[in-house]
């Protein structure tokens, strides 16, 4: 782990404290249904909303971490956040309950660009993908720490819960902004001494650099095969007849893999091809989730969420590395915030269809059609990207003489991109996964009447995990039913 800025420690540490306080959206349909009431239907919406909320967040913390600042923008964040959790406590109204949580999702994910931006500003390319591994390890570690704790502490009551994640989240922000230093990077001093001023980018402007268009395109599709899981996977194993409390372990498995095995993984695929790990991840999304179909007891239910497992462990620092290095410098934030939109969009679609393909045409249709999808990213990772992510993925420094007009030039480096102040690029989102792990820890206690359902938080949110689901509420109505 040596080598990295100090810096970077201190952000991952804020990760840390942030997601071991990550009560809110693991227990919130639990809260809504069983202590104010709600139906499960509503339960869900409001899930529903703090994913609204983050679609809505990412471009407005992109745009915020590139004009305003880093450090203000994720301190805003997350007081913002704070402030929600704290307000979940005492609000009963359903109206008043909804409209927290749709600003808690805006919050929350107006963070995820500033910290991609920031590990982007802090390290350098040849150590990137490790940081975001780093950083992603961190996340899911405090989800462990939080779903343990959580089932332990819910003696305390969820208004306790919730007042402790205000409390972690505003520890955060006061590590952000005692220990953390402005990374944004300062404009280029022109011929006559004077800084000049970056360009203005609409998050359309962002979207005509072809290669990160299609980088957003697949890493969507990608997303929502991730996110299936989280909701298709409890309704799969109830419809086999499995005991609903079944799923609480099995999903168990993925932060347990994660915890356990993440770093050993960064020691594998460090040095290695780019476009080959992300083709590798799909296809292990595809084995994983198209092995769905075969499965009937918990053991084989487990085996498939190791393979998918195995493929998120790749795919986020991969992708996160990948998409930074295309990124120029002045709008770093922007191309993290498209990108965690995207996140967030394929996390709030996935569980809608996913419960419709289930009680309609059946699960195996789901997980068949998921497989295709994933083979389908990996086929465009080779054909699309190719010869854009397909250079000398160790080395690091000017490649490139620039780009400009919002194209990459295939095979630059991040450095020469940012040297010719290309307008083109992204960071990846690799925490707005979080959001769907959020809603998926909820519907794991749903289902299985405990935490055991795994780290599910608001990271996933991570996001990555980004952006909270209709999961809760379709596996809250799956244990209320």
């Amino acid at each position: 782990m040596s080598g990295l800025p100090g810096g970077f420690w201190w952000l991952w540490l804020s990760t840390l404290v942030n997601r071991t306080g990550a009560f809110v959206l693991t227990f919130l349909s639990l809260f809504l249904t069983q202590e104010l009431g709600f139906s499960g239907w509503y339960a869900g919406l409001v899930v529903a909303l703090h994913g609204l909320g983050g679609i809505a967040g990412s471009p407005l913390g992109g745009m915020l971490s590139d004009r305003w600042g880093r450090r203000p923008t994720m301190v805003t964040g997350h007081l913002a956040a704070a402030a929600g959790a704290a307000s979940l406590a005492v609000v009963t109204s359903p109206w008043a309950v909804a409209a927290v949580v749709l600003l808690m999702g805006v919050a929350m994910q107006s963070v995820r660009p500033a910290i991609g931006a920031t590990i982007a500003d802090q390290v350098p390319e040849h150590d990137r993908r490790r940081a975001y591994a780093l950083n992603y390890w961190a996340l899911n570690l405090g989800f462990a720490i939080a779903a343990t704790g959580g089932g332990a502490a819910l003696f305390l009551g969820y208004r306790t819960l919730f007042l402790i994640e205000a409390v972690a989240t505003a520890l955060c922000a006061v590590i952000v902004f005692v220990r953390l230093p402005e990374t944004r990077p300062e404009a280029p001093v022109n011929a006559d001494g004077e800084r000049s001023a970056a360009p203005r980018l609409t998050t359309l402007d962002v979207l005509r650099d072809g290669p990160f268009r299609t980088l957003v395109l697949l890493s969507l599709l990608v997303c929502t095969v991730f996110s299936t899981p989280w909701v298709g996977l409890p309704l799969t194993m109830t419809s086999t007849g499995l005991a609903p409390e079944s799923y609480g372990v099995v999903i168990a498995v993925n932060g347990v893999v994660i915890v356990v095995f993440q770093l050993l993984v960064n020691r594998i695929t460090e040095g290695r091809s780019t476009i080959g790990l992300l083709v590798v991840s799909a296809l292990l999304f595809a084995l994983g989730t198209g092995a769905t179909a075969l499965a009937d007891t918990p053991l084989l239910f487990a085996a498939t969420v190791v393979v998918w497992t195995i493929g998120e462990m790749v795919y986020i620092p991969v992708n996160a590395a990948a998409t930074a290095r295309l990124a120029p410098v002045h709008a770093r934030g922007r191309y993290q915030g498209v990108m965690g939109m995207a996140w967030s969009v394929g996390g709030f679609v996935a569980p809608v269809t996913a419960g419709w393909v289930v009680e309609g045409p059946g699960p195996d249709v789901l997980w068949l059609g998921c497989a295709a999808v994933a083979v389908l990213a990996a086929v465009g990772y080779v054909v699309l990207l190719r010869r854009a992510l397909g250079g000398d993925d160790a080395a690091g420094g000017a490649k490139a003489a620039g780009a400009s007009g919002g194209t990459v030039a295939a095979g630059r480096s991040l450095e020469g991109a940012k040297a010719a102040g290309a307008s083109g690029g992204t960071v990846a989102a690799g925490r707005s996964l979080e959001g769907t792990k959020a809603a998926a820890g909820g519907a794991g206690a749903g289902a299985g009447g405990g935490t055991a359902a795994g780290r599910g938080g608001d990271g996933r949110g991570e996001s990555p995990d980004g952006a909270a689901t209709a999961a809760e509420g379709t596996a809250t109505a799956v244990s209320a039913g």
